[in-house]
């Protein structure tokens, strides 16, 4: 399935609730959001129904997210409906992780193939501010669970911003010293909270560059290009959506939870999917990826289009 931009679409980000345990400051306002009544958001069968569908026009991976995918109840279950569509050949999660060691090992037994993990800081005062209250040692009793469990290389997601965390940059890359982990630093967006956030919390991600300079280019995977250095056993990755626009390497859709395909996270554009079924709703999904946009318009001086928040798209 390619769109108007000739790019083969193949990866869903496929949210499976709007709901979160943390308040991330970049993703929610502190009081929150209004969520989504339990009658709007998709069930099991209708995620499948739609993955399905995607999977025969020739989506290859799935990734769940959410909000946190992992509140929401029976998600090993949907592991393993999602693994028995034809066609889906990895289904991966991103999580916070801090709701992760009690389930790593069913997930991987459930057939998940890897997890990302969301890790802005790895000071416990500082990630109880960034989240709203979330705890750091719950989120590395995960990452060290889904480790146990199998996951390898584990991929852990840091959003860069200038004056909360940029200052551990040496220190979180280091994770990808001694393990087999791949830390990911993703500039961060003009999207939904941080839409209007002072222009000194956006970092360009060559400042990892800057900071730890023994990194060397091994590579890209996807949107990330790669970087390493001798004797270590990790990776370290930077995502660059608003220094290095990297859109015409985008292979990706997202569906809400409530049912709507996103053809790109930066536009208002949305084509309801729930309810339909057969030649209708594939009919629904190629006029989705018709509207996918050759990139996004966000810079210093425009924000993301998107109407929805972040918990509500699932990043």
């Amino acid at each position: 399935m390619r769109d108007g931009e000739g790019r083969l679409v193949e990866y869903l980000r496929l949210s499976v609730t709007d709901r979160c345990n943390c308040r991330c400051t970049y993703c929610m306002p502190a009081g929150g959001v209004p969520m989504l009544s339990h009658a709007d958001v998709c069930s099991f069968e209708e995620l499948v129904e739609i993955t399905a569908a995607l999977a025969e026009l020739g989506v290859r991976k799935v990734r769940l997210t959410g909000g946190e995918p992992l509140v929401r109840r029976g998600v090993v279950g949907l592991v393993e409906m999602l693994r028995a569509v034809g066609g889906v050949e990895e289904v991966d999660l991103t999580t916070n992780a801090t709701l992760l060691a009690p389930l790593a090992a069913p997930l991987r037994a459930a057939g998940l193939d890897r997890v990302n993990v969301s890790l802005d800081t790895l000071d416990a005062a500082r990630y109880e501010a960034v989240t709203r209250g979330g705890r750091l040692a719950d989120a590395l009793a995960g990452i060290e669970a889904a480790r146990a469990a199998g996951f390898s290389p584990i991929k852990i997601n840091c959003v860069l911003m200038g004056g909360v965390n940029d200052d551990e940059v040496p220190r979180l890359a280091a994770l990808a010293r001694e393990a087999h982990t791949e830390v990911r630093f993703i500039e961060l967006m003009p999207i939904g909270e941080a839409a209007c956030w002072p222009r000194g919390r956006f970092v360009d991600a060559s400042a990892v560059l800057d900071a730890v300079p023994e990194l060397r280019p091994c590579g890209t995977d996807g949107v990330a290009e790669l970087f390493s250095a001798p004797g270590w056993a990790g990776r370290v990755g930077l995502i660059r959506p608003m220094s290095h626009r990297f859109c015409s390497r985008c292979t990706r859709v997202r569906v809400t939870a409530d049912g709507r395909l996103k053809p790109c996270l930066h536009t208002a554009d949305e084509v309801a999917l729930r309810g339909l079924h057969g030649e209708a709703l594939r009919e629904a999904i190629l006029a989705g990826i018709a509207l996918k946009p050759a990139h996004h318009g966000m810079d210093g001086a425009h924000a993301s289009e998107s109407a929805r928040a972040m918990n509500e798209i699932g990043g």
